[in-house]
């Protein structure tokens, strides 16, 4: 019984003890399972962000946390064999660490205070991924070699191999031999030569000395006599002359990546919505443009194009151009001009066209082309005038748009309402003015306007939209943001469709545009299934021309930066020259899906032999005098703001004879007459004519000047 406890008791001591030697191996697992994870996300992390395009070609390289630009990829064996050879001969027969070698380090540290080189290849990985480069302690080192024993427990020889050659360091920011073999000799890796991979070795050991120099050469020289490498004595200076002489084909940055870096920001490796090729293709056809003859007073432009696909949610910028030359530092070509707010011309007005449509007036609407005086305030008279300074006498909304008539856009807006059209820009539309919209009045009609060539080829995108103003986006989900105007969140009707039909049916009118653009234009396209609005603002500063189809918009500005005159460049000639150029692209590109524009809405009406438009159930009559019946005053206008000055006469017109009253005090009957405010406030002035047809106007008389 005695011998059988006995025996019971080193049994169970025996078990015991294997218990405890198993938990401790599993603590030690668990613990070096830590250890390993811990690097390999460390090594994840120095990974560089790449933002890719739509198509998935690269456009950006990001740096990594310790600031060099470190891709993964392919490495090749015959590096590896190189490396391990040069590094760590017995990589392949240690578990980490080389106790010969650290035994030799640590004698050399007890006489001398420093460490010889003794690190294996996997504590060298160890080391730049604690970022201990500089950091070179006896702790250290003891810190750096549980590591490395830890990651070799998990990670194959070929996993550290390539992990080194993806995170090693080789001068000029650059970590990786996948980028350094784009940097330095502009191609990948697997294509390298035996001469271009010690290059890259040498420049381990100094990353300061980097191919293509002296220091280099040698050590490359004495790598190849150590490794048994032949070559001839001069193979290294040839091929590095040579391909220094190639002044780094590789970029880090696509050159289409210029106008993009304030649109976005990408954590994560991402893909745009843009397409780099299109946009390579735009830059061109501006560049191309800019050197001609015609085109030399001319040093900026740009280019947006948007896709305005039905099915989706949101518009994606599908290229932006904001510089001819971005990598040039003369001419103002470092600034984006796609963003920069400029006066916008006779852009601006199919949105106070399609207001007025949603008044009453239709394109068979009669108005007035005829010189048009506005006083404002004492001795301040306002003529617009059209762009070949003559008037057309009675004309159509539908004649007056196409032809961008300057007069009858004024009257539309005087229809509309200035405070009318001031809440739709700011509640309907989220602009953001450059300056208070008071300043700008009936300026608005004539391009006075200030907007970004982005926020307004958004604005643009209503129209095929049919009415709705949708986010922009620039990435899934992410709105980039835009200088004028404020992203909506979802969806937004602006305009009824029917609205946007009418206007779109104008715009897409070549015919009747002939008075003013003639026969042969840059606005006539091949297809007849786009519509164009242009724009020129005064003395020649800015050239618009924005376009549309149901499956994109493009729009186009031309001008200079220091906001110097062009000469005679209007929008059809300027920019429109730029805009056909870009259209003939994308009508012909996988973009185009030849979708038709729909004007279900829209009804004809003959007048005189000639087809009218509308929407069907208008009441003709009414809708073509509207503007007539309803201009009975057209001095002052309502909500003007004046400057109050002693003795100052204001002048109040009306189409007919009215009477005439200021805050309900009677003061004369006729269609013009004379009135002196005796102090600064607000006064509404009433004028009734006959068959009891009345108009009120309310303006407010300042003492001092509020621009």
């Amino acid at each position: 019984m005695k011998r059988a406890f006995l025996t019971y008791v080193k049994r169970l001591r025996s078990r015991r003890a294997l218990m405890r030697i198993a938990f401790f191996v599993v603590l030690a697992y668990g613990i070096s399972f830590y250890f390993s994870s811990r690097l390999q996300t460390l090594y994840a992390n120095q990974l560089s962000i790449t933002i890719k395009d739509r198509k998935g070609e690269e456009l950006l390289i990001q740096p990594n946390i310790k600031g060099h630009y470190m891709r993964p990829g392919a490495v090749p064996e015959r590096f590896k064999d190189l490396l391990v050879r040069k590094e760590d001969r017995f990589f392949f027969y240690h578990v980490g660490i080389n106790p010969a070698s650290i035994l030799r380090s640590s004698f050399g540290y007890i006489f001398t205070g420093r460490f010889s080189g003794s690190s294996t290849i996997t504590q060298q990985l160890v080391k730049n991924l604690l970022a201990n480069e500089n950091k070179r302690t006896f702790f250290n080192k003891i810190i750096e070699s549980i590591y490395a024993f830890s990651l070799e427990l998990h990670k194959s020889k070929n996993d550290i191999l390539t992990m080194y050659a993806d995170t090693a360091y080789f001068g000029e920011q650059t970590g990786g031999i996948v980028e350094a073999s784009r940097v330095y000799f502009n191609s990948d890796p697997e294509a390298l030569t035996d001469t271009q991979l010690l290059q890259l070795l040498a420049t381990l050991s100094r990353p300061a000395d980097i191919p293509y120099t002296v220091k280099n050469d040698q050590r490359v020289r004495a790598y190849a006599k150590r490794f048994g490498i032949s070559m001839d004595e001069n193979a290294i200076t040839k091929e590095n002359r040579s391909t220094a002489d190639n002044d780094y084909a590789y970029k880090r940055k696509n050159e289409n990546s210029f106008e993009l870096s304030s649109l976005y920001q990408c954590d994560t490796a991402c893909n745009l919505t843009v397409d780099s090729n299109l946009s390579a293709l735009l830059r061109g056809v501006l560049q191309k443009n800019l050197a001609s003859p015609a085109f030399q007073s001319v040093h900026n432009g740009a280019i947006v194009v948007l896709r305005t696909d039905k099915t989706k949610t949101a518009n994606e910028i599908l290229a932006i151009v904001g510089s001819p030359y971005p990598y040039s530092t003369q001419s103002g070509h470092q600034i984006n001009m796609a963003l920069k707010p400029r006066p916008i011309g006779s852009t601006w007005k199919p949105f106070i066209y399609a207001e007025a449509f949603k008044q009453g007036a239709r394109p068979y609407t009669i108005v007035d082309d005829t010189e048009y005086k506005y006083e404002i305030g004492t001795g301040f008279a306002f003529y617009p005038k059209n762009y070949d300074g003559k008037y057309q006498g009675e004309v159509t909304l539908h004649y007056a748009l196409a032809n961008s008539l300057n007069v009858p856009a004024v009257r539309v807006l005087e229809y509309v309402g200035l405070e009318h059209f001031a809440q739709f820009l700011t509640k309907d539309l989220e602009f953001r003015p450059q300056q208070p919209l008071e300043q700008y009045q009936l300026s608005i009609a004539l391009g006075g306007l200030e907007m970004d060539l982005l926020s307004l080829a958004n604005y643009f995108s209503i129209f095929p939209n049919n009415g709705v103003l949708k986010p922009l986006i620039i990435t899934e989900n992410q709105y980039p943001e835009l200088p004028m105007s404020t992203q909506p969140n979802t969806e937004k009707q602006i305009f009824d469709p029917a609205y946007t039909e009418l206007v779109t049916k104008i715009l897409s009118d070549r015919s009747t545009g002939v008075g003013q653009f003639g026969l042969k234009s840059n606005l006539n396209l091949p297809s007849p299934n786009y519509a164009v609005k242009t724009g020129t603002t005064y003395d020649y500063h800015d050239s618009w021309t924005i376009g549309y189809t149901p499956d994109f918009v493009v729009g186009v500005w031309l001008g200079n930066s220091d906001n110097t005159a062009m000469q005679q460049l209007s929008g059809s000639v300027g920019a429109g020259k730029i805009w056909h150029d870009v259209m003939a692209i994308l009508l012909n590109g996988e973009y185009n899906t030849g979708r038709e524009f729909s004007f279900n809405s829209i009804a004809e009406y003959p007048e005189n032999g000639i087809l009218e438009y509308g929407l069907k159930g208008d009441d003709y009559a009414f809708a073509r005098g509207i503007l007539k019946n309803n201009a009975l005053v057209t001095q002052p206008h309502h909500n003007d703001t004046l400057y109050f000055e002693n003795g100052m006469t204001i002048p109040l017109i009306a189409n007919e004879t009215v009477d005439w009253s200021v805050n309900d005090t009677f003061l004369g009957t006729g269609n013009r007459i004379s009135w002196s405010p005796s102090a600064a406030g607000i006064y509404l002035i009433t004028a009734r004519g006959a068959n009891q047809k009345t108009q009120k106007v309310k303006i407010d008389i300042v003492k001092e000047k509020n621009y």
